[in-house]
This record gives C-alpha cells, structure tokens and sequence, in this order.
C-alpha cells in the first residue's frame, strides 16, 4: 500500500474503519501497521506519545484480524481492530504510566483503569501513551520528561494542555480515537487548539475507578476524535454504570443512536463572547460570530447572555491545590513546573474553612451561574479558548499578552501563575459547575491556527451537546481538513 493511502486510513474516520473491519473489507492488521508507519514518519514531528507499544499493538491487531475470521460480524466489539490511543494520566496494565513526572518515569501499572478495560473489551487496539504536563497540572504540554508537543498545524505554537498529545496525535493522523481527562479544560483546550473534537462529560457518566478518587466529581474522562460521530462512538464504549463509583449514572445511553437526525432547529441557544472573563483575540471573536450565524441558519433562535462567575485563579488554587498537596507530597518541588509549586506552597497555607468555601460555596455559586442560564435556554456557546495556539511557553507560565493586553500578576501571584491559566479562562468554571460541554471546530484564523467552539447544556445531557455539535459539523464541516507534515 502507498503512503497517500495508508495516510487516507489515517484519517478515515474511525466509526467507518470499524464498519469496513466488520464487513471483512479492512484487516486491523493492516489498520494498525498504516498508523503505525505514520507514527514513525510523521510522530517526531508532533511528539504526541510517550510511549508507543508497537509489539503489542500488532500482536493485539493479529487477534482482532483473526477473530474477524472467526466470529460473526455482530459479535465483534464496537472498536474491533481499531488503534486507540491513551492518555498518560491513565493507568494501564503491562504499559509504562507516567503522569507525564520523571519522577514515575519507569512506573508500569498491574491494573488497567476501568475505561481502559472497557476500551479493550470493545476489541481496540492499544498504541500507547500520550503525552500530558506533569500530573496534568498546566494548560500547555512541555514536560521535562518527553519534551514540547508541539501543534500539527503549526510545530511552533502550542497543542495546550494537560491532553495534549492526544489532541495532537489525532489531529496528526497518528491516532485515530483518543482518550483524554478533563477537570478545567483538560480536554477542551487541546482539542480545540489542535482542531478536533473533545468533549467534557457530565461527572459520573464514565467512571473514574483507577484515574481519580471516585469522590472526585470534577475531573471526567472523554473522548477526543476527528468527528462527532467517533466521539458518540468512543463515548458508547467508556460510559455506562459501575458500583463502586458513587456519582456513576445508573443507566446507558446510546449516544450512536442519539446523532440521528441531529438539528439545532427551533431550539433557543444561549451565547457569550467573551464568558465574562474578556478580552478575546479578534481572529477568535471573528470565527466566533461566523458559527452564531450558522446556528441561526440552521434554524436556532439565539439569545445574548451575561454570567458573573467567580475569579478563576481563585477557585483553581482553593480546590485543586490541597487536593495536589495530598497526591504529590512525595514529589520533589523542583520536579514541577513553577507556577504549580507556587499554587501548591500557597494551598499548603490553607485553612480547612477555605478549602470547604472553594468546594461547596465558590462551586456552588458556580452551578447556579450557569443553571440560571439553563432556566431559559436549551444550550449556551461561547468560544472555547481566548486566543488560537501560541508559541511555545518555557518558564513564562502561558502567553505574556492575549489580545493586546498584557498578562501580569495579581494579589500576590506571580506571572507566571496568572498566564498559566489564561487557557482555561472559558474551560474552567463549566468543569467546576458539573456541565457537559463540548468543543468543536470552528474554523481558522487567517494564519492557518483552529479555533474552537464550545456548546454546553444541563447536567446530563451530554446527548444534547453531541447532537448539537453534529448539527454544527454538518453546516460548517472540517474533517476533510488536514494539517500538512
């Protein structure tokens, strides 16, 4: 097979190379080795994996290959034969887990985390690990461990982070479905730097056994795809009840089922420009009011919002910081990005009285926020980041400028601390009020970087996004895009 073809394979989307696996008309053999290829050509370029388990990946395609043979199409999993990637945050049985720290550099794992097991039931093929921040603590992907991810669209800016090198690989073409984890924009931010799709559940559709404590109701598990449909594909497959997770949903939902006949038509959309939280680079307010347009033309009544949420370096520091107190207290301070020690050396400070007000009070204000707007609307949108991807950041934390204004400490934070969050600014507080959202492509600025849209909805009603989201992709599509490497 050529190149141009085994790319073309790269970038089918990954619900058709299933079907065409199903049908006998794919090997996953000859799948996984066209991946496999692209990651040795084109993989330095992005610096997406960790690590890559190529002996394992064939030996698991020849089984999936074999079993095509052998068993009826409709016993075959949902991701018989097709490569998926993990990421690094997400532990995984006989594959090295890093957390992204040289400090876990050699660490294998003996179990697999519970979405993992799911994966690998459904027949996937596992191609390794993505690369993520250290603990996944910072909105961009440079750790000392593995180096800078750098962005398929352009190697000089950022893929953000902490999902990073699953953003990258997919939108690379080096991972066809990919697994990501969200608890301020984890997900969100690199797929929509990087062009793709990601999508940040309701808490307790998928279960976080073996990636969190289960009494963590933030951070979530998703999945991030070239397409909406791969997301509702990779979704079904990860999601359903589990009891030894608390917040778990007690039912299934067939999210393949509920992309049929998406449409935005008739229902009334909630947008902001800027969150609240200004100002937003012009290239990115310009894309921005394209997609209202293709909303209201694809027949959805629009109506301009105003939310007044809390200060997000404030309630980021007051939750996640005890919590990382706790999960990193034998990690060397030296073996973590400054502005995370700063906000881990501020949060050992901190009363039990503070950490209850950021847990229950700042979120609860948080929640009625953005449930005060779910009173009126069906969905709310607003662009996914401020800025596109920016050039890569080193100790500088994040951007020193967005839109022309200077980013700067405050309140005694360091520079550092204040521009490391600037990529969650329109990510963070959905995460910290339990909303599902969604980011899809939205278009390009005029020098050729991604930009994002972001649609959320209430509380468990991920369905609601994906419909939404599959409506947006039918009037302004992007799978056919490809970033040049």
């Amino acid at each position: 097979m050529s190149v141009s073809s085994n790319d073309d394979l790269c970038f089918t989307p990954a619900n058709e190379l299933a079907a065409l696996i199903r049908k006998r008309e794919l090997s996953p053999v000859e799948l996984t080795e066209a991946v496999l290829d692209r990651i040795d050509r084109v993989g330095g370029q992005v610096n997406a994996y960790v690590t890559v388990v190529a002996d394992q990946a064939r030996e698991a395609a020849a089984r999936a290959a074999d079993d095509v043979v052998r068993l009826p199409a409709e016993e075959l999993g949902a991701l018989h034969g097709v490569p998926v990637s993990i990421k690094d945050l997400t532990p995984t049985k006989g594959i090295r887990t890093t957390y992204g720290s040289a400090f876990f550099q050699d660490h294998v794992p003996d179990e697999d985390a519970i979405l993992v097991t799911r994966i690998r039931q459904a027949g996937a093929v596992l191609l390794g690990k993505t690369t993520t921040p250290e603990f996944g603590l910072h909105s961009v992907t440079e750790p000392e461990l593995t180096g800078i991810t750098r962005n398929p669209w352009n190697p000089e800016r950022t893929v953000g982070g902490s999902s990073g090198g699953a953003a990258a690989a997919v939108a690379a073409g080096i991972s066809p479905l990919a697994t990501g984890s969200d608890g301020g924009g984890s997900i969100r931010v690199p797929a929509a730097l990087c062009g793709v799709v990601g999508h940040k559940i309701t808490p307790g559709l998928i279960p976080l056994l073996g990636d969190s404590s289960p009494w963590d109701n933030v951070t979530v598990v998703g999945p991030i795809t070239r397409t909406v449909a791969d997301n509702a594909l990779l979704l079904d497959v990860m999601c359903g009840p589990d009891p030894m997770q608390p917040f778990s949903l007690p039912t299934r939902i067939d999210f393949t089922g509920a992309l049929k006949g998406a449409s935005v038509a008739g229902l009334c959309i909630a947008y902001s420009r800027d969150l609240g939280n200004g100002p937003v680079e012009p290239e990115v307010a310009r894309v921005f009011e394209e997609s209202l347009r293709a909303l209201e033309q694809a027949g959805a009544h629009l109506e301009e919002v105003s939310i007044s949420l809390p200060d997000p370096l404030e309630y980021f520091a007051m939750f996640w910081g005890p919590q990382s107190v706790l999960e990193l207290g034998e990690v060397p301070r030296e073996m973590l990005p400054p502005h995370i020690a700063e906000i881990l050396d501020k949060s050992a400070q901190m009363s039990a009285t503070d950490f209850v007000q950021a847990a229950f009070g700042l979120r609860g204000d948080i929640y009625q926020a953005f449930a005060q707007i779910f009173t009126g609307h069906d969905l709310f949108v607003w662009p996914t980041t401020k800025m596109t991807a920016f050039p890569h950041v080193g100790d500088l934390g994040g951007p020193t400028h967005v839109a022309g204004v200077e980013v700067v400490g405050y309140d005694g934070w360091s520079d550092a601390s204040v521009r490391a969050l600037q990529n969650q600014l329109f990510t963070e507080a959905v995460s910290h009020g339990g909303f599902p959202a969604i980011t899809v492509p939205a278009g390009f600025s005029s020098d050729g970087l991604p930009v994002g849209l972001q649609i959320a909805a209430p509380q468990w009603a991920d369905a609601a996004v994906l419909r939404a989201a599959a409506a947006f992709e039918a009037a302004r599509p992007w799978a056919h895009l490809r970033p040049v490497l």
